[in-house]
């Protein structure tokens, strides 16, 4: 009885061992591809990194051109390349397709956002200075003040006299 127990046990912590054990730093294929930053503006750079990937290779997508990929030292399964957005790339999500020399391509779906401009106009900016407008404005709005404070003051000062 003692035996079947220490057995189990035994068996038990050799699985659980086993599963918890770090994965072998060799891949067969590319996997994990991560674009930073997550939204980006037309004519951004993005940075695109993919483990499983040792000698580099390329990546596309609709957003930016053909980049390459390069390994990254120290990070022996790692490479990383920077691709410009395009400035015609439509806001929404595109994918990034991963080639690396010697390996299937692997496609990540919906990997960043694109995000349009902002429709501005004018709004003003197109003179330097106040325009008489505004002067006009300003001059008003500090008349009505003074005759408004001249109204405060005479009336407070004919309410002390009584």
């Amino acid at each position: 009885m003692r035996s079947t127990r220490a057995l189990a046990v035994s068996a038990t912590a050799v699985a659980a061992l086993g599963l918890t054990a770090p994965q072998a730093a060799a891949w067969d294929t590319s996997s994990n591809i991560v674009a930073l930053p997550g939204v980006i503006a037309r004519g951004g750079q993005l940075t695109v990194t993919v483990d499983g990937c040792p000698s580099g290779g390329t990546m596309t997508s609709r957003a930016f051109p053909r980049a390459t990929l390069s390994p990254i030292r120290n990070h022996s399964e790692t490479s990383k390349g920077i691709a410009t957005v395009s400035s015609s790339a439509a806001p929404g999500a595109y994918d990034v397709t991963v080639h690396c020399n010697g390996k299937p391509s692997l496609t990540k779906s919906a990997a960043f956002t694109v995000i349009g401009g902002v429709r501005g106009g004018l709004g003003g900016s197109s003179s330097t200075g106040a325009t008489p407008t505004d002067m006009a404005i300003g001059g008003t709005l500090v008349g009505l003040a003074l005759v408004g404070g001249g109204v405060f003051w005479m009336r407070r000062r004919s309410e002390s006299k009584t």
